[in-house]
């Protein structure tokens, strides 16, 4: 983030919230001409009162009944009138509202989906989603009420204190003489309310975090039987939630009585200065009786923002989280002038990378980047494979290759142009990943094939189907690709998981693959099918394979090997064996553990 939401002014943050929803603005001014009238209405009355005592009661037994009456209808007629105009402004700031929200819901999702990875890993999705749902909905709970409070409120404020300057300068000057101090009150809360309603939110996030790892990762917690352990961390938390929420209860509770304590000392203030006046400040009695309803329709809508200043907090507190993810770079940069890359199939250059993901960085030297100087030129339609121990780098180097980040140093190539001045939509047309652990929506197996691109038919996907030669295993589904696959395919096993995924890259018809292998938790079966079916997709494809199993790299027809960040051995699988390198060692590691297993399984 470029600061630290917290530091924000809730003025800013709501400046800076009108110009991330736009739409807020327009009308604006038509709105608030009719929150105008509808003040206007509301302000009718006490004059119609002050004129009634003064000109229809003339003396104690003669009361003017026709211009009571008169009074009356008038008064209706306003009432109705800023009825229908206070109507008229409800419905267009909550009609213009809820669009605001809409259009701040989708450009945080569209946002968010435009992370780099990087910040996904910094960031919990919990958290996200936290975002996405509760933040937005305290938006939605102020627009239902506090919104339309300072604007009608704001404007009723308005114009009553025009009113009483009007009537007379001197008693509207006490009245706001003795209100004043409730701003600064206000202003004192307001600030300790503020922080502790961004405590209250964060508290909120951390929680739901912890509640989506708890139900996203109730097989491991019951493997583990670690209910109690992590359930009393949830409980912590819930619980710093409660503490954090009593907290701003017990700030915002001085807030009502405030507003009823000046509004008592107002007219209190308004009435003795009245009186000790006398009629000879020419203020009459029907005046100050309808100068005193003007006072309390003035205090009317402070003391009410006493509660409404409790819902703004909370709004804001929310807007500040939003506009903080909001304020996170983007992945990757756009191209200001994207340069289209060549038909055909694509060769890969990497060239001079060294990589450090932003949370360890490289101030404190290169030593601590991820990958160092490295450099490979990878021919159109060569299968590569990456070989290394954990933490080497060759997961690191395949995100590069599929530009979910950029290099920190030197550049990545495809087809001679330099990965930053691709066109991310048509750099996902010609290269497409197969992750480790491939993510299914909750559909149908046709479904999560045909989302690789857009508009296919089921001709198509069949057309993949044949084309990996898996039409048996399709098959042998208990309905078929009508199949559903559950909750993040947790209805398929891993290996299944994994042929959904390779028949959507079969689909995405890519030039280039980029393959993190995932078969070792499969059984012999599939296993065998991933691979053929691998081999088939990798055909006349630029491959690039994040080998675990050095199964893999035997079937490449390179292997890169990284140690620490760097390359160090490059070529076939044959000439490696011959070297007493890092290869030959991994080799010699990988067959002993595998002669060990095998025996293993035949006792």
């Amino acid at each position: 983030m470029t600061e630290p939401m917290g530091r924000f002014s809730a003025a800013r943050a709501i400046g800076r919230g009108l110009d991330a929803a736009p739409v807020l603005r327009q009308g604006l001014a038509v709105t608030w001409l009719f929150a105008a009238v509808g003040a206007g209405g509301r302000v009718v009355v006490p004059i119609l009162i002050q004129q009634t005592i003064d000109r229809a009661i003339v003396g104690e037994a003669e009361v003017r009944t026709g211009l009571v009456f008169a009074f009356a209808g008038i008064a209706a007629v306003a009432i109705l009138v800023a009825g229908i105009a206070q109507r008229q402004a409800i419905v267009r700031l909550g009609i213009r509202s809820e669009q605001a929200l809409y259009d701040l819901r989708a450009r945080l999702i569209r946002h968010i989906h435009h992370l780099s990875l990087a910040d996904h890993n910094e960031e919990r999705r919990g958290a996200l989603v936290g975002r996405v749902t509760s933040d937005i909905e305290t938006l939605t709970q102020f627009f239902s009420w506090g919104g339309l409070a300072w604007l009608i409120d704001g404007t009723l404020i308005f114009v009553v204190a025009i009113v009483m300057l009007a009537y007379d300068w001197l008693l509207a000057l006490v009245a706001f003489a003795v209100a004043a101090p409730l701003v600064l009150v206000l202003r004192a809360v307001q600030r300790h309310l503020s922080a502790a309603y961004d405590r209250s939110r964060e508290r909120n996030a951390d929680m739901l975090s912890m509640v989506s790892e708890l139900v996203s990762g109730a097989e491991t917690v019951h493997a583990y039987d670690a209910g109690e352990k992590l359930g009393g961390a949830a409980k912590q938390m819930v619980g710093d939630r409660r503490r954090a929420n009593v907290r701003a209860g017990v700030i915002a509770a001085f807030l009502y009585p405030s507003g009823e304590l000046f509004s008592a000392f107002t007219i209190a203030a308004v009435v003795g200065v009245g009186v000790w006046r006398g009629p000879a400040s020419g203020v009459t009695t029907g005046a100050m009786v309808g100068f005193v309803f003007l006072t309390y329709r003035f205090l009317e809508p402070i003391s009410e923002f006493t509660e409404v200043l409790d819902q703004t907090q909370t709004a804001v507190a929310g807007l500040r989280r939003i506009l903080g993810v909001l304020d996170i770079p983007v992945g990757p940069p756009a191209p200001e002038q994207p340069v289209p890359l060549p038909k055909g199939r694509l060769a890969l250059d990497v060239v001079n990378v060294t990589f450090a993901y932003p949370t360890r960085g490289l101030d404190d030297g290169a030593d601590r980047a991820v990958l160092r100087d490295v450099n490979v030129s990878i021919p159109a339609g060569q299968k590569v494979a990456l070989v290394g121990e954990t933490g080497s780098g060759k997961t690191t180097l395949g995100r590069l290759v599929a530009r979910f980040a950029d290099p920190t140093i030197g550049e990545i190539r495809l087809g001679n142009v330099p990965l930053h001045h691709v066109d991310n939509e048509e750099l996902r047309q010609r290269l497409v990943v197969v992750g480790q652990e491939p993510f299914l929506f909750d559909d149908s197996v046709a479904m999560n094939i045909g989302f690789a691109r857009p508009g296919s038919s089921l001709d198509d996907i069949e057309e993949v189907i044949s084309q990996l030669d898996l039409a048996d295993w399709v098959a042998s589904l208990p309905d078929g690709l009508d199949t559903r696959v559950g909750e993040r395919g947790d209805q398929l096993s891993a290996g299944e998981r994994q042929l959904v995924a390779l028949l959507r890259a079969g689909l995405a018809d890519t030039d280039v693959l980029v393959l993190d292998e995932a078969t070792s938790s499969v059984d012999a079966l599939t296993e065998v099918r991933i691979t053929h079916a691998l081999e088939r997709l990798s055909q006349g494809r630029t491959t690039i394979s994040i080998a675990h199993r050095l199964s893999t790299a035997a079937r490449a027809d390179r292997v890169l090997v990284l140690d620490d960040g760097v390359v160090v051995q490059d070529g076939t699988h044959e000439e490696l064996l011959t070297v007493d390198g890092t290869y030959r060692q991994l080799y010699d590691a990988w067959m002993a553990a595998t002669a060990t297993s095998s025996a293993v399984s035949h006792t």
